[in-house]
């Protein structure tokens, strides 16, 4: 699929690849005509690749544009370097501070893609760029410039056709996964599973009333089986233990269960991956397999000597020498006696014949203490000393020598005739292996769409309608995780149409109502803690839940297919990254204003509120303007900001945008429970509000009367944040409230000097006064009157606006 899509003419890969892979490769361009190289695999490693992106000049070194400076000054001018130090001071200010590139370059590496969760991608671009300048080197041998010397001006990401996009920042944000780093995100799959409308079909099948017995069933045997695929490659290794074998022979069993209660689904046979399973479990084959284990592997004696044990009368041969292995003990006493009767009866008081695997069957006698002197060990004629230990001495005689010859190194000849029959039983079932993988691929997929059932069922989710128009249709939308933690969750609806920027709108579908109304950006405003975040989450992971196959929490939802989600919607801040906070919020934003399409839908929740007001509003409003100069182009925006002093003329007007405005409602309630209705403001302007222009009142609410969220999204602006009544709530100290109430009271009415006469007394306050009424005197001023003399009518004017006299 990659292949044919990228149609690329050079293809390189590790020489650590596997040989299938290399193989389809190389097929690949022989057929295309392109270059295909394997390359030694330390070319592919993520810190090599880092290095080669960092070291590229379109990142390290900023435009001189975007400086208002030059890159660079000419370091021939200026006196000679005197020593090393100001050699390397003047080669810093030539060619730039290598430090200053570096950190440039992992700054701006982060718009295009994202280091931590990419190693394979950051060594695969290693490798080309080592390519790229290996090939520049050959065509031109002067230019020993390496990687520096590419000429590249961009990084485009590629993205898959009919596969959503959603990097690692979107699933943190969205809560999607626990850990980034999910098995899902890095599967090695690569075959095309069931489509949406066939994995929806599934689910709607197994919620059916009379199914759900069997699907609870299905989720039992399905449990049974283990990682078939994992237990295979151990069993072909050789590394396989007693467990693998009983999970392998668990597989058999529950294969065939699955079979039986597959056939009790209704309507089971119009539902593709019952189809595909059915057709997949070779029953006959894996009871023969199951049998064969069943019949080779003693499982109790298996599970007490910790290794894999065969049946008895499975091989003549390792019965006859289990035989003798059990009659060893009754052997050895006997030849201990005979042994003693031999030997002086003041050699040693105690006497036995023991077997070690390797070295085969010695005497054991205890330590003597004179045998601890210098004398030594005393060794009998006949018997040659073997080793010993603080308490025993081992010795060889000819009646070991002989039973080493007639009984043998009896213990590891047992284990390697069992190694062999379990080989040739391995190679027995291997011929069935990948019936038994494709078999577990789709008993996974199975496992997937019954927990989606079950998930719909319990939490009563519905059937999302899939279209080719590019529209998002929620009807009483929830948040799935939100609302399994709050006693009660208000749902909410959400409507948005790609395409509808400046110059464009969306085009009118008959089964669609009230389509041309419709945005494709949608701004939240609303109080501290009203709910927007949880708003804008719910409607990606309804779009999200919806196309990898899943049942969605609302009542109705008809969906477009999205085929990216971008989000700045939290923070991951790390010691190990260069970036601040802010920094981080606008790598997140520059990400997706550069891959995002007309089928994308972008999340975007305060941004630019880690800087000062100003410059954060700007930013916010040119991101937004941005995506609504593309067009047709403007892919589907929900945005939630405390910005509002945007609302205006010449900046994000709600009479002229193409913007649907919305905000979080919230109830007002006295201290006696009376609901109180602060009013509410207009918008200036010459025409009415209309539909997007209802503002919510951005009255100051007083001391003691409370706030409560309704989290209802309603039409219009809310341009109060209420933060006041927020804090208090949350257990911030009323004076520390009350103040802050004030302070912004004093800032809406451009009246901050009060603040600064707090502290005065009150002659100083008289005197500031009157230098204000002289100073607006001063100003009022009309000095350009040409009169005889200007000289003593200035003065004289000036006196009066001083209150003196012109004498004085």
């Amino acid at each position: 699929m990659l292949l044919d899509q990228c149609n690329a003419d050079v293809v390189l890969t590790s020489s650590k690849a596997d040989d299938p892979f290399i193989s389809v490769l190389q097929k690949y361009a022989e057929a295309s005509g392109g270059v295909f190289q394997v390359r030694p695999h330390k070319e592919f490693s993520p810190h090599r690749g880092r290095d080669r992106l960092l070291s590229l000049r379109f990142l390290s070194e900023l435009r001189i544009e975007d400086t208002g400076q030059p890159l660079s000054s000419d370091g021939s001018s200026g006196p000679e370097p005197r020593n090393a130090y100001e050699f390397m001071q003047k080669r810093k200010y030539a060619v730039g501070d290598p430090t200053m590139k570096r950190w440039n370059a992992a700054i701006r590496l982060a718009n295009y893609t994202e280091l931590e969760s990419s190693p394979l991608c950051i060594s695969c671009l290693g490798a080309l760029l080592d390519h790229l300048a290996r090939e520049r080197a050959a065509s031109d041998l002067d230019d020993d410039a390496g990687v520096e010397g590419l000429n590249i001006s961009g990084i485009e990401v590629l993205t898959i056709d009919k596969v959503m996009h959603i990097n690692a920042d979107a699933l943190f944000s969205l809560q999607v996964f626990e850990n980034e780093s999910h098995a899902s995100i890095h599967s090695d799959k690569t075959k095309e599973g069931l489509s949406l409308f066939a994995r929806h079909e599934a689910i709607e099948c197994f919620l059916h009333q009379e199914n759900l017995a069997p699907a609870s069933a299905l989720q039992t045997h399905l449990k049974g089986i283990k990682n078939i695929p994992r237990i295979l490659g151990l069993l072909r290794s050789g590394k396989a233990g007693i467990g693998d074998w009983q999970g392998l022979v668990m597989f058999t069993y529950h294969s065939a269960m699955l079979r039986d209660t597959l056939g009790e689904l209704h309507q089971g046979d119009q539902v593709e991956v019952v189809r595909k399973l059915v057709a997949s479990l070779d029953i006959a084959s894996f009871k023969e397999i199951g049998n064969a284990v069943n019949e080779t592997i003693d499982w109790e004696e298996s599970a007490t000597n910790n290794r894999v044990c065969v049946r008895p009368y499975i091989d003549e041969e390792l019965d006859q020498k289990k035989h003798v292995y059990a009659g060893l003990d009754a052997v050895l006493c006997k030849v201990a006696e005979q042994i003693c009767q031999k030997i002086p009866m003041d050699y040693t008081k105690s006497l036995n014949v023991v077997y070690f695997p390797q070295l085969g069957f010695l005497i054991c006698v205890p330590m003597q203490e004179e045998w601890a002197s210098e004398e030594g060990i005393k060794v009998l004629d006949g018997w040659s000393f073997q080793f010993s230990s603080d308490v025993h001495v081992y010795f060889k005689s000819q009646e070991m020598h002989d039973m080493d010859t007639h009984i043998g190194d009896l213990h590891p000849s047992i284990v390697d005739r069992e190694i062999e029959i379990i080989q040739e039983l391995l190679e027995r079932i291997l011929v069935f292996s990948e019936g038994m993988r494709h078999a577990c691929d789709i008993c996974a997929e199975l496992d997937c769409l019954l927990a989606f059932a079950e998930a719909s069922r319990a939490n009563n989710y519905c059937r999302p309608q899939m279209t080719v128009d590019r529209i998002i249709d929620i009807d009483q939308g929830r948040h799935p995780l939100q609302e399994q933690v709050v006693d009660i969750f208000v749902p909410n609806n959400a409507q948005l149409v790609a395409g509808v920027g400046f110059g464009a709108s969306a085009e009118r579908q008959p089964d669609i109502d009230h389509l041309s109304t419709w945005s494709s950006i949608v701004l939240c405003t609303g109080a501290n803690a009203c709910g927007k975040s949880v708003y804008l989450k719910q409607v990606a992971l309804i779009q999200y839940m919806a196309q990898i196959g899943c049942f969605v929490p609302a009542t109705a939802a008809t969906l477009g297919i999205v085929d990216k989600i971008f989000t700045r919607v939290q923070t991951r801040e790390s010691v190990s990254k260069v970036q601040s906070a802010f920094m981080i919020d606008l790598n997140q934003v520059s990400l997706a204003l550069r891959n995002c399409t007309a089928n994308s839908l972008i999340l975007l929740d305060e941004f630019g509120k880690g800087t000062i007001p100003a410059d954060g509003a700007g930013l916010f409003c040119g991101v937004i303007k941005h995506l609504l100069n593309r067009g047709p182009q403007c892919p589907k925006v929900l945005a939630a900001t405390h910005f509002h002093d945007v609302f205006q003329k010449d900046m994000l007007d709600p009479r002229k945008f193409p913007i649907t405005f919305s905000h979080m409602q919230v109830l007002f309630t006295s201290s006696k429970g009376n609901i109180l209705n602060p009013g509410d403001t207009s918008i200036s302007g010459d025409s009415g509000p209309t539909k997007h222009e209802k503002v919510e009142s951005t009255s100051v609410v007083p001391p003691g009367e409370k706030i409560t969220y309704l989290y209802r999204v309603s039409p219009g602006l809310s341009c109060n944040s209420h933060a006041a009544q927020c804090a208090t709530m949350f257990g911030l100290p009323s004076r520390t409230v009350q103040r802050a109430q004030y302070v912004s009271k004093l800032l809406n009415d451009h009246e901050l000097a009060q603040l600064l006469e707090e502290k005065m007394t009150a002659e100083e306050q008289e005197n500031i006064k009157v230098a204000g009424i002289a100073a607006y005197k001063f100003l009022a001023m009309d000095l350009t009157n040409d009169q005889a003399s200007p000289e003593t009518d200035i003065k004289s004017r000036l006196a009066e606006a001083l209150d003196r006299s012109s004498s004085t």
